[in-house]
C-alpha cells in the first residue's frame, strides 16, 4: 500500500474525516452535513467524536465516508492508536483507494496517522496455515492519499518520511518479539542485525560463544549455561558520514529470547509470554536501523547481549559467583534475575570499548516496575537530571510514557554481597526495580550520563491484534525522538 500527500481534492474511493471532540463539534458537523445529505443535528445525535469512535455514512453520490473520533486534545500516540484500531477493524472492508482529510490539522499529525495505518495492517497470525489473504488495501494495489493544505506540505513530508522509516522497522520487531523460542534464537537476532546493516549501511559485529569466552564475558555466559542454544553479543554501529565529532550515544538492550527463570524456575501459567523477554533488544536494534535509514547526524552504538535462560544440569545455580567482563564478581541469588546479569556485560563492553557520551539501557527487567507503574509507563532510573528531562520530553512527544524513580545510594545496601562484589537480587519483597537499577549502575562504571529504562510493563500488552498479550515495539519511537532532541541541542 502506497501513501502519498496531496492538497485538497475530490476523493476517489473511501474517505476518512478525523473529528475532534471539542466545543466546536457542532460547527464541524454542520460543514459535513450538506455533503452527506443529513442534518448536523442527526450527525451530532449519532456521533460524539469520542476517541476511536466511528460513524459510517454515505455521501449523496454514494461515496463511503467514515467520521473518526479523536477525543479531546489528541497527541501523537492518540492519533496512532485511533488509526491503528480503525484500520485493523476495517481493513477487509476498505476500498483499494482511500483518502484522509487532514486539512483542518497541522502537518505533524501525519506521523501518528501513518504509524497507525501501517500498524493496522499487522498480522499476528504468524504461523497459521489457514489465515485469510491480505486485504486488497494492504497489497501493492492499495493507495492512501493524505489531504493537507498547501502550507503544511513540507512539515507533512518530514513527518511521513520519519513515520515510514519507523513503521517498517517496528513491524519487523513485532514479528521477532511475537515469534516463539523455537523460531527465535539469539543467532536469529544477530542474523537480522547483519542483514539490516548490509541494507542500510551500518556496521554489525557478532561475538559468538567462542569469542565471548576469549574476551571473558562471564556474566552473559553464565546465564546461557543451561541452554543448548549458544549466546551472542551483537554490536550494531551507525556513524554518520561527513559529520565532525558527532555526539555518541550507546544503547544496550536485553536480548533474552526465552526465559524459564533457570534453576529459580518460573511458574507455568504465563511462561509462554517469556518469548517477549527481548523487548530491550528490539528497541535498540530498531533504533539503530531507523537512525541509519534517516541518516541522522549522530553516532549510535547498539549492544545486545542475547541468550536463552533455560535449565539443566549445567545451569548456573543460586549461590554461584560469576565474573563479569568488567572484572567485577556477581553472587547469583536468583537465576530468574538474569536480565541484569547479561546487561552487566553489555554495559561493561560498551563503556570500555566505545566510551559513549550518553549510555542508556533498556530491558524487560522486573515485575516490580509493573507493580509500581502498571501498564501505563516504563520506569526511568538515572542520577542525571538533564538526561532525565530530555528522555521525558521525548517520551511526552511520542506518548511512550516513562516515569522517574529514585536511584539513591540508600538502596545500595540491597545489592551488597557477603562473598562477591555485588549480588544480583536483594531477596526483599520491596523496591525490586530500584535495586535492579542500582545493580546496573555498578556496571555503568560511574558514567555521568547513564539511564536505565525498565520496560517490563510496556513491551507486551493487550492490543487489538490478538486475545493474549503481544508485542508493542515500545522504545523505538522514544529513542528516535530522544536522538532528534540531542541533534537539535547541538545545532
Amino acid at each position: 500500500m502506497n501513501i502519498i500527500l496531496t492538497t485538497p481534492s475530490p476523493a476517489s474511493g473511501d474517505l476518512i474525516i478525523p473529528v475532534l471532540q471539542t466545543n466546536s463539534l457542532a460547527d464541524q458537523l454542520v460543514g459535513f452535513a450538506p455533503t452527506l445529505g443529513v442534518s448536523a443535528e442527526v450527525l451530532q445525535r449519532d456521533f460524539k467524536a469520542d476517541a476511536k469512535e466511528v460513524l459510517t455514512v454515505y455521501s449523496q453520490n454514494g461515496q463511503k465516508i467514515y467520521l473518526l473520533g479523536l477525543g479531546k486534545d489528541p497527541q501523537e500516540m492518540d492519533w496512532l492508536r485511533t488509526f491503528r484500531k480503525f484500520f485493523f477493524d476495517q481493513k477487509s472492508k476498505l476500498a483499494t483507494t482511500l483518502a484522509i482529510d487532514l486539512t483542518a490539522f497541522d502537518g505533524s499529525v501525519v506521523a501518528g496517522v501513518v504509524l497507525g495505518v501501517r500498524g493496522g495492517g499487522y498480522d499476528l497470525k504468524l504461523y497459521q496455515t489457514d489465515k485469510p489473504e491480505t486485504p486488497v488495501f494492504y497489497t501493492d494495489a492499495g493507495m492512501l492519499t493524505l489531504q493537507l493544505s498547501p502550507d503544511q506540505q513540507a512539515v507533512a513530508q518530514e513527518a511521513l518520511t520519519r513515520a515510514e522509516a519507523i513503521a517498517q522497522t517496528q513491524l519487523q520487531m513485532l514479528d521477532l518479539m511475537n515469534a516463539p523460542a523455537n523460531y527465535k534464537k539469539p543467532q536469529t537476532l544477530a542474523d537480522w542485525a547483519v542483514a539490516s546493516g548490509h541494507q542500510f549501511g551500518y556496521g554489525v559485529t557478532v561475538l559468538d560463544k567462542a569469542e565471548l569466552e576469549r574476551q571473558k564475558l562471564g556474566a552473559l555466559l553464565s546465564v546461557s549455561q543451561g541452554s543448548d542454544v549458544p549466546p551472542v553479543l551483537i554490536i550494531a554501529e551507525y556513524k554518520p558520514e561527513g559529520i565532525e565529532n558527532p555526539r555518541k550515544v550507546g544503547l544496550v538492550g536485553k536480548g533474552v529470547t526465552f526465559d524459564t527463570g533457570g534453576v529459580s524456575i518460573k511458574t507455568s501459567s504465563n511462561m509462554h509470554l517469556m518469548k517477549s523477554d527481548m523487548g530491550g533488544a528490539a528497541a535498540v536494534l530498531g533504533a539503530v536501523e531507523v537512525a541509519a535509514k534517516l541518516k541522522l547526524p549522530i553516532h549510535v552504538i547498539g549492544i545486545v547481549p542475547s541468550t536463552e535462560n533455560s535449565t539443566d544440569g549445567r545451569s548456573t545455580k543460586p549461590g554461584d559467583v560469576v565474573t563479569a567482563y568488567s572484572g567485577k564478581t556477581i553472587e547469583i541469588i536468583d537465576t530468574d534475575a538474569e536480565g541484569r546479569v547479561i546487561l552487566a556485560d553489555g554495559l561493561g563492553y560498551m563503556v570500555r570499548n566505545y566510551q559513549p557520551d550518553v549510555l542508556i539501557d533498556l530491558a524487560t527487567l522486573t515485575g516490580s516496575v509493573i507493580a509500581t507503574l502498571g501498564y501505563h509507563a516504563a520506569g526511568l532510573f538515572t542520577p542525571n537530571d538533564a538526561l532525565a528531562a530530555t528522555l521525558t520530553q521525548a517520551a511526552n512527544q511520542t506518548g511512550e510514557h516513562i516515569w522517574r524513580l529514585p536511584v539513591w545510594d540508600a538502596y545500595t545496601e540491597d545489592i551488597k554481597s557477603d562473598v562477591a562484589d555485588v549480588k544480583n537480587y536483594s531477596g526483599k519483597p520491596v523496591a525490586g526495580a530500584i535495586s535492579a537499577a542500582k545493580f546496573l549502575e555498578v556496571f555503568s562504571e560511574k558514567h555521568p550520563a547513564w539511564a536505565h529504562l525498565d520496560i517490563a510493563g510496556m513491551a507486551f500488552a493487550d492490543t487489538e491484534f490478538g486475545s493474549q498479550k503481544n508485542a508493542t515495539g515500545f522504545g523505538i519511537r522514544l529513542l528516535i525522538a530522544y536522538l532528534q532532541l540531542l541533534i537539535e541541542e547541538k545545532q
